[in-house]
């Protein structure tokens, strides 16, 4: 497994492990063989698992828990705070108040069942609290020991940099594909210049990009991309067009569209980290083969010309205003 470095320090594998599926959103699941695929991952190169107190919700910090069990060092754990639900599942909201920050973390490490939290995220940005505020919480989270380094998801330019002004932001963590290419505007440039990782949530399109399904009705009826625009209606169908493009490079090079997919993101830079979740023990290894797949300049010219920025219909989530504050 090749490695790469969050911020100056953190170095993770080229590719992480987004565990949310493995507790909610996308259909049913097996915790067992969800343990057998984190192991699987940990097993074969791959230390950073990315989960979130919101996920289950909560109960993903604690099958990440189990499968870390006697492990810790093998580990680079991420978590993330500020989507608030409660254990029925319904949301109540962003909460970005110093208190309720600390509180999240506390609950965090008793779940997770570790002294410490390697990278810690502020999932959304609370737009009723000076980011400031927040901030300065996390890095008392910083000074006590409980967390090694910060990160911040969907935020904002301007965010990002008042942020980095009260302690350093290690990594920002958004969705980023080759069918959601929003930070390639400003969000890779400002990070950039303020040396701050980029880690690519849902960098195969939320499974579409694979090619899995072509029709909307191919999803598990309680899969929650169902709500989502971009898996409904003619929007579904329009960005099949996507996905053809990808197949066709694919298949020139006898390999899977999600590995030219998983490619085309690692070759956008190496300050660039992403975390395709994955419940299946089959398509984690085909992930962990991407690594090792090298597009061409003129595949990557071919892939980012013929699939440019906008070109996916419908917005990738119901509700967009939680995101780029």
């Amino acid at each position: 497994m090749q490695h790469r470095i969050l911020g100056s320090k953190l170095k993770v594998s080229a590719i992480g492990l987004g565990c949310m599926g493995m507790s909610d959103f996308y259909g049913n699941s097996s915790e067992v063989d969800a343990i057998n695929v984190i192991s699987y991952a940990l097993d074969n190169g791959i230390n950073f698992l990315d989960t979130a107190d919101m996920y289950g919700p909560f109960t993903n910090e604690k099958l990440v828990a189990k499968a870390i069990k006697g492990k810790r060092d093998k580990v680079i754990l991420a978590t993330k705070f500020g989507n608030q639900r409660k254990s029925d599942g319904t949301f109540l909201g962003i909460n970005g108040k110093p208190e309720y920050v600390k509180k999240a973390c506390d609950d965090s490490l008793r779940r997770l069942g570790v002294d410490y939290i390697d990278l810690y995220y502020q999932h959304r940005v609370d737009p009723t609290i000076p980011i400031e505020e927040t901030i300065t919480a996390m890095s008392d989270l910083v000074k006590a020991g409980k967390v090694r380094y910060l990160g911040m998801s969907e935020a904002a330019p301007e965010t990002i940099r008042r942020a980095h002004k009260i302690h350093p932001i290690t990594a920002l963590q958004t969705e980023y594909s080759l069918w959601s290419r929003d930070p390639e505007s400003e969000i890779l440039k400002t990070i950039r210049e303020l040396g701050i990782s980029f880690v690519a949530y849902s960098p195969l399109g939320r499974g579409f990009l694979t090619g899995r399904w072509q029709k909307p009705e191919d999803l598990p009826v309680n899969d929650w991309r169902r709500q989502q625009p971009r898996f409904q209606g003619n929007n579904f169908i329009n960005n099949l067009k996507i996905v053809k493009i990808i197949e066709g490079i694919a298949k020139d090079k006898g390999v899977k569209s999600s590995q030219v997919a998983l490619a085309w993101v690692l070759a956008q830079g190496n300050d660039i980290v992403p975390i395709p979740g994955t419940k299946t023990l089959r398509y984690l290894k085909e992930n962990i083969e991407a690594v090792d797949i090298k597009l061409s300049d003129e595949e990557i010219r071919t892939l980012s010309n013929s699939i440019p920025f906008g070109m996916a219909k419908g917005d990738r989530y119901p509700n967009m205003s939680s995101v780029n504050k």
